[in-house]
């Protein structure tokens, strides 16, 4: 496997949005039309992961000055904000016949990379319960039960600090 990371553009638009349908249940997943508004508003915090050239993951989010991901950061890239302190990380996905591969840490490494080089503070997300522990792993802090009712499932907030 020959794995590539680019920054996303318009053109892989239908890829995410399958690789999103194939990562979320539809209460959770973007929708094609709010990946277009990603893409277009904050391509550079938009990355995909190709094995040869064949997109296989990404990871996207917007630029902020909060510590914490309010649900209406998910709908409207006008939350995003170029000069924040922290990439706020909307989702992490790997099609799932390519999962345990070691693809998300290396999508999850090169944003952290991304974030230091372009001068954050640091790294926020939610997750649930059960990925607390992965999370960890990168050096993220456990800050409790997020009020993110996103597709109706308990968040957990997330930090790294730099």
């Amino acid at each position: 496997m020959e794995l590539s990371i680019k920054t996303a553009s318009l053109s892989d638009l239908e890829s995410v949005t399958e690789i999103e349908a194939k990562c979320f249940p539809q209460s959770e997943a973007a929708t094609k039309e709010i990946f277009r508004q990603r893409i277009i508003t904050f391509p550079n915090s938009f990355l995909i992961a190709f094995d040869d050239k064949e997109p296989i993951g990404f990871i996207n989010g917007c630029i902020t000055n909060s510590f914490f991901i309010m649900d209406e950061m998910f709908e409207d890239v006008n939350y995003h904000n170029p000069n924040g302190s922290y990439q706020a990380i909307f989702g992490l996905d790997v099609i799932p016949e390519k999962r345990r591969c070691g693809i998300a840490a290396i999508l999850m490494n090169a944003m952290i990379e991304k974030s230091k080089n372009d001068g954050r503070t640091g790294l926020i997300l939610t997750c649930k319960k059960e990925l607390i522990h992965y999370y960890e792993k990168f050096g993220y802090k456990n800050l409790g039960i997020s009020k993110s009712v996103h597709g109706g499932a308990v968040w957990y907030d997330m930090i790294l600090d730099f």
